[in-house]
């Protein structure tokens, strides 16, 4: 019998980002929405299915190219590039599910596509005066079911159990879920909040620490 050899999932804003990018652009161009319903999502007050639909189609569509620009010059939480590199050698796919949008993650992470296994996300249509938001993963709360995501696709690309690396709200119900987490940020604290074991990390090269120790490689 060979090593384990999980899939991994990981979160994208505030994730691989070091900043809550999507967070952030939402505040720019949905300010006053993103005033009132941001903390009411954060405080589990409201759900994300809802949040989530509101702030994007309140924005502009004329909007969007700026949004795409911001993005390109995202910063990248270090070692990032390097767990790609390693997850690679030892033939792990790794998988972005983001409760944001999949343009957002893809411009971001241009320079490094190529070692990704798949981004998911929203995506928006931009035809009409404000953006409208195409969602093919949505629950009851979500708009983005990361937990359905990680059952679904999970066992298409591996049998054995996911690992999921996330920050925060949207992360949480998968969290809950998965047999392996790092958390940090909000994420952790939720976890923590609710008796849930997790890994505590900053950056990427403390994952990969963690994760060469759960999953070593047979010699």
């Amino acid at each position: 019998m060979g090593p384990l050899k999980p899939v991994v999932f990981s979160d994208f804003d505030g994730t691989i980002t070091q900043e809550e990018t999507f967070v952030g652009i939402l505040r720019k161009f949905a300010p006053e929405k993103s005033r009132e319903l941001i903390p009411r999502m954060y405080d589990l007050t409201l759900s994300l299915k809802e949040g989530v639909r509101i702030l994007l189609e309140s924005v502009e569509s004329r909007h969007y190219p700026e949004m795409l620009e911001i993005m390109k010059n995202a910063p990248i939480r270090d070692g990032f590039n390097e767990i790609l590199d390693y997850l690679d050698s030892r033939k792990t796919p790794l998988i972005i599910v983001t409760g944001g949008l999949e343009d957002f993650a893809r411009i971001a992470l241009r320079p490094m596509l190529g070692k990704i296994h798949s981004i998911f996300g929203l995506r928006v249509n931009t035809d009409g005066p404000r953006l409208s938001v195409i969602s093919e993963w949505a629950s009851d709360t979500e708009l983005v079911s990361k937990p359905l995501i990680l059952e679904t696709v999970g066992k298409s690309v591996s049998a054995n159990p996911p690992v999921l690396i996330g920050d925060s709200v949207t992360d949480l119900e998968a969290a809950l879920s998965c047999p392996v987490v790092f958390a940090r940020d909000r994420l952790a604290r939720y976890l923590q909040e609710r008796g849930k074991p997790f890994l505590p990390f900053e950056n990427f090269f403390d994952v990969r620490q963690s994760f060469s120790e759960m999953f070593p490689v047979e010699s």
